[in-house]
């Protein structure tokens, strides 16, 4: 670990990789979030029983 811990030191700009992962993690979670709240309740109703009515056709 220690071998590559020193590799990727030695890169210039490697610092900036961690920043761009977590913003786009935040900006999924937050957009996710919000579809979330903001979903119409006869699309989730619709949507959870697709299992239940799809066993009436087997």
């Amino acid at each position: 670990m220690k071998f590559i811990k020193d590799h990727m030191a030695s890169i210039d700009g490697i610092a900036i990789y961690p920043v761009i992962s977590l913003s786009i993690f935040f900006v999924f979670f937050v957009a996710l979030f919000w579809w979330v709240l903001t979903a119409r309740k006869e699309y989730i109703k619709e949507v959870s029983e697709f299992p239940l009515d799809n066993q009436d056709n087997i």
